[in-house]
Formats: structure tokens, C-alpha cells, sequence
């Protein structure tokens, strides 16, 4: 079987569960398209109806430079709207051209374009709180992927298919096994009201009594390997440094420290790109958190600049400014949602209802 077919089946029958007659939307770029063959064939012999979208290297900086009317901006492709309305499953395959390809766009343009796509984000976030639409995101290795992760294709092909476990025999049953023995974390931190993270210039409470801890094992994200939930909006005090960068729509924010009241973030700092944190910074919803998280996949321990894999990192822990969860039980809306890293390896602590239960990368507890 090769490596193509392998993620294939990993994604349909693992991640997404896809069952026969049920409506399969791939959405990636022209990159991908080995894995999106395989994806395609597995689909159509499991008796699925599957519907592919393509995007070719610079689709949407050419339409937020470029667009001269409001309906350019308002057009929702029919195929994307009724997968989002009507679809049982979504799959987001990360192939990038360039990462940088949505620097200095023209922001009011973006806005534009995000405020007309809010009603469909809405709806997606809507369908897969509920379980009527399941997805998944995943990664296909590509040269500017691997150049942002200072690896060479080769490497970071092998990096990205041990991360999925697709090296082990059973990468089905390596996953199930890995979301059983995460579960008890996540059972274990839905008996708590109250988490404190602790570590160099770490000191930051919040509270998640009434919000559910989620196991994220690879079923909505391949890979994956964390526990996460949207804190109480009003409840996160107290300060944190994010030591890796923080990379958002293209641009990279390095060292940023969050000053936090009540909830909501007072004071912001950050050794490079604070220019792009003051405008992140004036978007609805963007000062106050929508989840925070603990990363548990150790198959990861390099940060590569890609969120699907940094935020997993074995020994780190992330917060996100802006969107909630809502099978969280988060209320914060944002248009936004921004990951930022921080790691625990070196000294970290987490501490619930006053509990020592992690230390230095480490959970202390299993059950």
C-alpha cells in the first residue's frame, strides 16, 4: 500500500468516518492532487459522493487586490455554500504555494471578503458543534511547507507522515489507542473548575466550570494530540509569554506577551511584528480567549512555523485569542481565531482546582 492510499484510508475511515451514500467536500490546492486521488477513489468504492475543490496559486490575493465591486466580494461559490449547508463531511487538505502570499494585502479589501464569508463560518462552526457536519484538516507535504520548517521535502514528508503515525502497521489502531488513553485527561479535567498554567513568565488563570474539555485524537484534525476547551470569557487573569512565534494569516509575530483582566487583554507586547498584534488587536472578539489547550502527540517535537502540527507539540501548551468553541461551551465571537505557543518543557507546571497535575511537559495524572 503506499503512503497515498495509507492517509486515505486513515482520514475517511479514522478521521471522518465516512459511510456509504454520504457527501464528501475536499477543499485544497492543485498541489495535493496524488493524495487527492486516493482520497477520491477510496470515496467513490466506499459508495460515497465526493466533490473536489481545486485552488490554484494565488486565487485569493488576485481577488482582494484586484476586486473592483462589493459583488465580487459578496460571491459565494455554490459548490462551497451547499457543502457547508447540506454536506455531511469536510476535508481541508493544507498544500500551500506560499505562506506568505496574504502579507501586506490590502486589508480593507480582506475585511470586506471576511465579513461576507462570516454567515458560512458561522454555519460550519454551527454543523460540526452539532455533529451534522463532520471535518478534518490534514497536511499535504509541499516545498513551501517544508522551506517554512527549514527541512527539506524529503524530511519534512517523513515528519509529516510520523506525525499521522501512517509509519506504524496499524495507523487506525495507533490512533484509537492514543484517543483512549487521552480521554482520561480530558475526563480528569472535566471534574475541574479551575486550571493555572505556571512557567517562565507564565502566570495565568482561568476557570472551565460548565465547559467541556474535548479529546482531540485525530478525528478533526490529522494530526493531532491535544485536550482543549474555551475558557469562562471573564475569567483568565494574569500574564503570558508566548516564546514560539505566533504565525497568522502570513505574518509572524515573535515573542508576544499578553497582559489579561477579567478576561480581556490589557497590554500586549512582542519583540517583532507588534504592528500586526495592534491590528489583530482591533478586530471584534479578538481580546478575549476562545480556547485554551494542552499539546500531547509526542511524534512532534519541532516547531515548524504550521499550527496543525505546533500546537500538538508533546510538552507545550496553546491559548487562542478570539473565536470559541461551541461544543466547548464557548461564547466569545470573533472572526478570528490565532493560536499562540507556549512551552512547558523546561520547568512548566499546570495546576487544577490547586492540584499539581503536570510538570515540566508531563501530565502527572492518567485517569
Amino acid at each position: 500500500m503506499n503512503i497515498y492510499t495509507a492517509y486515505a484510508k486513515l482520514l475517511l475511515h479514522y478521521s471522518l468516518g465516512l459511510k456509504e451514500k454520504e457527501k464528501l467536500f475536499i477543499h485544497t490546492t492543485t498541489l495535493a492532487e496524488p493524495l487527492v486521488k486516493a482520497i477520491y477513489k477510496e470515496a467513490i468504492q466506499l459508495g460515497a459522493i465526493a466533490e473536489v475543490d481545486l485552488i490554484f496559486n494565488g486565487k485569493t490575493r488576485i481577488l482582494v487586490d484586484n476586486a473592483i465591486n462589493d459583488e465580487q466580494f459578496a460571491f459565494i461559490s455554490p459548490n462551497y455554500k451547499t457543502a457547508i449547508e447540506e454536506f455531511d463531511t469536510y476535508l481541508f487538505i493544507k498544500a500551500p504555494f506560499n505562506l506568505r502570499d496574504e502579507q501586506n494585502v490590502n486589508r480593507a479589501n480582506q475585511n470586506k471578503r471576511q465579513l461576507e464569508c462570516a454567515p458560512y463560518r458561522n454555519t460550519f462552526a454551527k454543523r460540526t458543534a452539532s455533529g451534522a457536519l463532520r471535518r478534518s484538516y490534514c497536511q499535504y507535504p509541499t516545498q513551501a511547507a517544508a522551506q517554512e520548517a527549514g527541512m527539506s521535502l524529503d524530511e519534512y514528508e517523513t515528519f509529516v507522515y510520523e506525525a499521522c503515525m501512517l509509519h506504524k502497521d496499524d495507523p487506525i489502531q495507533a490512533w484509537t489507542d492514543f484517543g483512549k488513553e487521552q480521554q482520561k485527561i480530558a475526563d480528569y479535567l472535566n471534574k475541574c473548575k479551575h486550571v493555572k498554567y505556571i512557567g517562565e513568565d507564565i502566570d495565568i488563570s482561568f476557570s472551565c466550570e460548565g465547559r467541556n474539555w474535548i479529546n482531540s485524537a485525530g478525528t478533526t484534525n490529522m494530526p493531532s494530540g491535544e485536550v482543549f476547551t474555551s475558557p469562562v470569557e471573564d475569567s483568565v487573569n494574569g500574564v503570558i509569554r508566548f516564546g514560539m512565534p505566533a504565525i497568522f494569516m502570513g505574518n509572524e509575530v515573535e515573542d508576544v506577551t499578553l497582559w489579561v483582566e477579567n478576561g480581556y487583554i490589557e497590554k500586549w507586547e512582542a519583540k517583532r511584528g507588534k504592528p500586526f498584534l495592534d491590528y489583530v488587536f482591533t478586530l471584534p472578539g479578538a481580546r478575549y480567549f476562545g480556547e485554551v489547550a494542552i499539546g500531547n502527540n509526542y511524534n512532534i517535537q519541532q516547531f515548524t512555523k504550521n499550527i496543525l502540527f505546533d500546537e500538538k507539540i508533546g510538552g507545550t501548551i496553546h491559548m487562542a485569542v478570539g473565536q470559541s468553541y461551541e461544543q466547548a461551551g464557548g461564547k466569545n465571537v470573533s472572526s478570528i481565531h490565532w493560536d499562540m505557543i507556549a512551552d512547558m518543557r523546561n520547568g512548566g507546571e499546570i495546576y487544577a482546582d490547586g492540584e499539581k497535575i503536570y510538570a515540566n511537559g508531563h501530565f502527572l495524572i492518567h485517569s
